[in-house]
């Protein structure tokens, strides 16, 4: 049985890096990996692959390419306020469960 692991970030959220080499910067997120809890976001965390020449890539070389970030060192930023805070969970009137911002109290969403 496969558990599942819980996540505050989804894909096209924009988000902070809060640690690492790309510290203070901002980008979207491109794909949520929730079984290593990590995120690929776009334009950052880039490294340098060498590879062979292969059918798809006939020259080969180094292709620069994003990998995937650790789900703590980001931290999603509200749309409203723009800054990056903690989320909270609230439920609406219709009973719906909503991302809030810890900042400014506005939807996440």
């Amino acid at each position: 049985m496969m558990i599942k692991n819980k996540c505050h970030i989804k894909k096209d959220d924009k988000v902070k890096i809060i640690a690492g080499r790309d510290r203070g910067k901002i980008g979207k997120v491109l794909r949520v990996v929730r079984k290593d809890n990590r995120v690929l976001v776009e334009n950052i965390n880039i490294v340098k692959r060498h590879t062979k020449p292969s059918a798809q890539n006939k020259q080969g070389g180094i292709v620069e390419k994003e990998v995937p970030i650790h789900l703590s060192n980001v931290m999603l930023m509200c749309s409203k306020c723009m800054k990056a805070g903690r989320i909270r969970f609230r439920r609406l009137e219709d009973g719906k469960k909503t991302r809030i911002c810890g900042k400014c109290g506005e939807i996440a969403d």
